[in-house]
Order: C-alpha cells, then structure tokens, then sequence
C-alpha cells in the first residue's frame, strides 16, 4: 500500500531534479548537473500479467555526457525481495532506452538505509553475475538544515532534509528553519513543498510541529492548507492537502482541469484514493485518466 510519506520521499525530486546533483556533490560523488530533464513513464510492466512500477523515473541529459536514467525508490524497511526488483528495473530500463541508469533509494531512517546502500549479489558466491549498488539518502547522509538562511538557499534540499530526518531528536529546528524558509519563495511553490513535508512526515511526531508552525503565520501563510491545518485535527486535514498537493502538481505539468473534475478531488476525502491519483499524474496526459481505473 502507498503511504503519504512514501510519496514525498520520491516525488521532492520531481519536483526538483536538480537537488539530486547538488546533493551526491556535496558527499563527494559527483554528477553532472542537467540540461533537462525528462519525466519517464513509471509502469516496467511487461507482456505478462505482472505490474513492475518504480516510485519516480526522471532522464537527466547534461552537458559532459550522454546523461543517466535516475530510479527513485522510497523505501520504508527492509525488505529481501526488493533486490530482485531493483535489479529487474535496471536491467529493463538499460535494454530499453540504452541510457546508463541509477538507483536513488530514499530512506526515513538509518537501519533501513544501512541495508538499502548493498551491495547486493546475484548469483552464486564464487561467481556473482550481478552486482548492484543503490546510492541511498537518509539520516546518514542528508544534511541537518537548522539555519534559515541555509534552508531559504535551497529549500527543496531543506524538504528532503526534514523528510529524511523527520524522527530525529533534530526535527523541530529543521521544521522550524524550513518554515522560515518558505517565506522567501513564492507562494504556489511554498505549497508545493508544505505539502510534501506534511506527506513526507507522515505520523512522526514532528508532524504535529510542522502543522503547528503552518499554522501559526497567517498574515504570510494564508493558502487554504494553513487554515485547514489550524481548524482541523488530523484524520480530516491529510486527505485535504492531499488534494491540495494533486491540484498543484496538475497545475504545474500543464493539465487542465475541469470545475467537475476540481470538485471531485477536493470533495474525495480518502487519502489512498487521493494518493493513487498523484501516482497516475506521471503517466496521464489529462484528468480524465487519472479517474479512469476507478470509473471501470
């Protein structure tokens, strides 16, 4: 089942690719920063009746080189069949479009990410056939962003860095540092990355910080999500930003929506429904096949 907090680890970098090269840069693995970037279709399902869908797939051209296909997984715990998975991807996504491709798995905490960073064999001991090595960001690696000035430079870095470290003892500065932040940006991108904060956080305890402080600056935060946030209790403002977060990633990819097809997001108050639709965001090209499983 797709949680909140697995999309907003995967999708903060659809939302800003670059801060996959800023990031890697600073831990000394150096990419080259993009020229463009394309959003890939996420489905690898094959001719027989098995679905293989990764979390995010982006196609980074640069300058230096012919680029890279970059895999984004959120990854919540251990998990010993998804080796098989990760390998299976790589393997389909270089025979099919013959561009290098890596492996980005996102993590929420340090256990998991020690197990995700591999390297992982296939094949038998005295001659492995495959090996794979994931890069991984979590609480290990991803900086602590406690200064505003830090966090208004790059807040995208600063969403991931809350995200990754949203069960640390740290997550109030971050949040707090983050929330100053916002103010530096435009509003419609401020809630772009609100919301994936709040998504990303999940039930940690710093969620109710992070509501807290969206709340508590009206006179710069007055978008429909920090009043929901400050007038209801959570049960009922999750599946509200989710939509919010629909609405404005709809509206960033160019896709028009309708005044029925607005009403029915923001009526539908089922988080798992809401979450299913911005998955289908990457593969549709209109509102109408976001509801298109649903209506058969």
């Amino acid at each position: 089942m797709v949680s909140s907090s697995h999309e907003a680890m995967h999708r903060i970098f659809q939302e800003d690719p670059g801060i996959f090269a800023r990031t890697f840069r600073a831990l000394g693995i150096p990419f080259s920063d993009p020229v463009a970037v394309s959003l890939l279709p996420t489905d690898l399902t094959e001719t027989k009746p098995l679905e293989r869908r990764v979390d995010t797939l982006l196609r980074f051209d640069t300058a230096e080189d012919d680029g890279f296909l970059l895999l984004v997984e959120a990854q919540g715990k251990k998990d010993p069949t998804k080796s098989a998975s990760w390998a299976y991807y790589l393997a389909h996504l270089w025979a099919k479009y013959g561009t290098p491709p890596v492996l980005l798995v996102v993590c929420q905490d340090r256990t998991t990410a020690a197990w995700a960073s591999g390297p992982f064999t296939i094949g038998p001991a005295q001659w492995p056939a495959l090996t794979l090595r994931p890069l991984v960001l979590g609480p290990h690696n991803v900086p602590v962003i406690t200064d505003v000035s830090v966090a208004a430079r790059d807040v995208p870095l600063a969403t991931l860095s809350a995200i990754t470290h949203g069960r640390d003892t740290n997550a109030a500065a971050i949040l707090k540092a983050l929330a100053s932040a916002m103010k530096t940006v435009d509003e419609p991108t401020a809630g772009i990355f609100i919301e994936l904060t709040e998504l990303g956080l999940g039930n940690a305890p710093a969620a109710q910080i992070w509501r807290d402080l969206m709340a508590a600056d009206l006179s710069f935060f007055r978008s429909e999500t920090s009043q929901r946030l400050r007038a209801e209790g959570r049960a009922e403002g999750v599946p509200e930003g989710a939509a919010k977060a629909l609405l404005a990633l709809l509206d960033k990819r160019g896709i028009e929506v309708s005044e029925e097809a607005r009403e029915r997001i923001t009526a539908c108050h089922d988080t798992e429904t809401l979450i299913t639709w911005l998955t289908r965001i990457d593969s549709g090209a209109s509102v109408a096949e976001l509801f298109e499983d649903d209506e058969s």
